[in-house]
């Protein structure tokens, strides 16, 4: 490694940062085939919430590399094995995003990263991978540096989603979720995110798919007003509902108590279990997590809005 490398490495060395990881929510997911190694093809509208988990990074000088900390309302779900687990997702984004700038692999950096975790756990929303691209971006902002599609394209390989996290934009995702084009004119909906406090294993919903070869998203809305993406998104689906709403049958009563508020949508994002309600203001999204809560006090209920820039 250069000296101007080595300098460049040092300078983060006491440097502490906070980066947002926004839910991942699938306002359509089709499910339009499956490739010879398993992996299942995708066409999917993708978009990125206000609230999320939270990751916390201190850089330090030390030989122990990094080490994981987790708190937040769903940090009881993750247990002791996945903080000292060098496998555990953010562990390795934080090697990943860091070897990027430093190839050396005696170099004596690493430090202190603490995760809040607010998400549900396996909740169909990509907790994981936005904690993964999240930090990703924190090292990658404490480096001095920008995303650069290298960055985000080697990505993948902690998992198929992490590439569109790293985004955190709305966009159409295709193939596995590695073909990505971002969108300008989605609308600034309000979403209220529900989950009965279910954890649904993605790899059992899609085994329990009818068809892997399914028909592609329509053509998107000319215009950015709500109410044709609001006819678009009707006319559009998440394939993996009904095998969830099969395997997990809450499922089901949360949708049905989602269209009680009168949501301009309703639908499961991901496999599930979370699903969400789409609505044009703040005041009427807050008032449908009142409604929700107070019939079902155990769910997770969140009144959120959607990231369009």
């Amino acid at each position: 490694m250069s000296n101007a490398q080595t300098s460049s490495i040092k300078k983060l060395i006491g440097k502490h940062i906070v980066c947002h990881a926004p839910a991942k929510i699938n306002l359509a997911l089709h499910i339009v085939g499956q490739r010879d190694d398993g992996y299942h093809l995708l066409e999917s509208v993708v978009c990125f919430t206000e609230f999320g988990d939270e990751i916390s990074i201190e850089i330090t000088e030390t030989q122990s590399g990094f080490s994981l900390e987790i708190d937040g309302p769903y940090s009881a779900s993750l247990n002791e094995s996945t903080l000292s687990n060098a496998d555990n997702l953010v562990l390795k984004a934080a090697n990943f995003a860091l070897g990027h700038f430093s190839k050396d692999k005696t170099n004596s950096i690493g430090g202190k990263i603490t995760l809040t975790k607010n998400l549900p756990i396996s909740s169909g929303i990509g907790g994981g991978s936005a904690d993964a691209a999240a930090t990703i971006r924190a090292i990658t902002q404490l480096s001095g540096s920008m995303l650069n599609q290298a960055l985000i394209a080697g990505s993948a390989h902690l998992g198929a989603d992490v590439p569109m996290c790293m985004h955190s934009t709305p966009m159409i995702a295709r193939g596995i979720g590695d073909e990505i084009d971002l969108l300008s004119d989605v609308p600034s909906f309000h979403i209220l995110l529900v989950n009965p406090n279910v954890a649904v294993s993605t790899p059992v919903i899609f085994k329990q798919l009818a068809s892997k070869n399914n028909s592609s998203l329509s053509e998107l809305p000319l215009s950015p007003r709500t109410d044709n993406w609001i006819e678009f998104l009707s006319n559009q689906r998440n394939d993996l509902q009904k095998p969830a709403i099969i395997a997990e049958s809450i499922i089901g009563d949360v949708i049905n108590s989602i269209i009680k508020t009168d949501a301009l949508l309703a639908r499961m994002s991901g496999s599930g279990a979370t699903c969400f309600g789409l609505f044009e203001s703040a005041t009427a999204c807050e008032a449908a997590r009142l409604k929700v809560i107070n019939e079902q006090p155990t769910w997770w209920c969140v009144a959120t809005k959607i990231l369009t820039d």
